[in-house]
C-alpha cells in the first residue's frame, strides 16, 4: 500500500454529507478532503483517465488532442493519494497492452505488400511513442511514488517494453529484411520515413542493431566501430560498387550538363 500523503486529510464529522457523496477533481497541492471508494474509482475516475489515453494513442503525429491535461493529472494524483496506486497501475498497463495488441492484428493485414507493411509499422511505432511522451507525465505522480519507489520500474520503459515485446520482437527480422531490400531501390520509402523508423527502433531496443550492423549505420551514428587502415581498401571498393549501381539507375545520366547554350560562344572578358 501507498505511505500517506502528508497534504491527505480524511473527512471528519464536520464536513458536508454533499461533499462526501460526489467526489471532485481537485488540483494536486490542494488538501484532498473527500473519499474515494472502489465504486468512485471504477465509475469516474479510471473512465476519464481511459479516455484521455484513448484520444492519445490515436491521435495523428503533429496534431492536438483538446484534453484537461491538469484535470488527469488531478485523477492520478487523487487516486494515488487515496491507496489505488497499485489498481491504477494495473489497469494502466492492461489497457496499453491490448491496444498494442490490437496494433499488431492491424499490422498482420499489411504484411502481404513490403512498401506498406514498412510503412505502416513505421507510423504505428511513431504514433505509440508520441502517445508515451505525453501520457508518462500525466502519470508522474504515480511513477515517482509507486512505480519508481517500490516496484523499482520507471513507466516510461514498462510501456515502451509492450511495444517491444507485442509488436517489434515479432517482427523485427522480416522488417529490417524488407527495409534493407527497399534501401536498394532509391526512393522506395521516402528518406524522412526510413530514418525515423530506424532512429526509432534504436531507441526501442540498442539490441536490434546486432540484427543488421550496417543497415543501422546508414541512420545511427557510431553504431560501427572506428575505422582502421585496414578498412581502406574495403571503403574504396564499396565506393566503386555505389558509383556501378547508381549508373544502372534507369534515367540516371552521368556526364556534365554545359550551363550554355548549345549556339552559345565564349565571349572574351577584357
Amino acid at each position: 500500500m501507498d505511505e500517506p500523503m502528508d497534504d491527505v486529510v480524511e473527512p471528519d464529522s464536520t464536513q458536508s454529507s454533499e461533499a462526501t457523496k460526489k467526489p471532485t477533481l481537485l488540483r494536486p497541492g490542494s488538501m484532498v478532503m473527500m473519499t474515494l471508494t472502489a465504486e468512485d474509482y471504477e465509475s469516474q475516475y479510471w473512465p476519464k483517465l481511459r479516455e484521455a489515453i484513448d484520444q492519445l494513442l490515436v491521435m495523428k503525429p503533429g496534431s492536438y488532442i483538446p484534453i484537461s491535461y491538469e484535470q488527469m493529472y488531478s485523477c492520478v494524483y487523487k487516486c494515488v493519494c487515496k491507496q489505488f496506486s497499485e489498481k491504477l497501475y494495473s489497469d494502466l498497463l492492461q489497457h496499453m497492452a491490448s491496444h498494442v495488441q490490437g496494433l499488431n492484428e492491424h499490422l498482420q493485414v499489411s504484411m502481404q505488400d513490403s512498401r506498406k507493411f514498412i510503412e505502416q509499422f513505421s507510423f504505428i511505432m511513431h504514433q505509440y511513442l508520441q502517445a508515451l511522451a505525453v501520457i508518462v507525465p500525466i502519470f508522474n505522480y504515480m511513477n515517482r511514488f509507486y512505480v519508481e519507489n517500490k516496484l523499482k520500474k520507471d513507466l516510461n520503459e514498462e510501456l515502451r517494453k509492450l511495444f517491444k515485446v507485442h509488436i517489434a520482437d515479432q517482427h523485427i527480422t522480416n522488417l529490417l529484411t524488407l527495409i534493407d531490400e527497399a534501401s536498394g531501390t532509391p526512393f522506395a520509402i521516402s528518406p524522412p520515413t526510413m530514418a525515423n523508423l530506424m532512429k526509432n527502433l534504436h531507441s526501442l531496443s540498442s539490441d536490434y542493431v546486432t540484427l543488421n550492423r550496417d543497415l543501422f549505420a546508414r541512420y545511427i551514428p557510431n553504431v560501427l566501430p572506428p575505422t582502421s587502415v585496414t578498412d581502406i581498401e574495403t571503403y574504396i571498393e564499396e565506393t566503386k560498387q555505389m558509383q556501378r549501381d547508381i549508373h544502372h539507375i534507369p534515367g540516371f545520366n552521368n556526364q556534365g550538363q554545359s550551363r550554355k547554350r548549345a549556339c552559345e560562344e565564349d565571349i572574351p572578358v577584357n
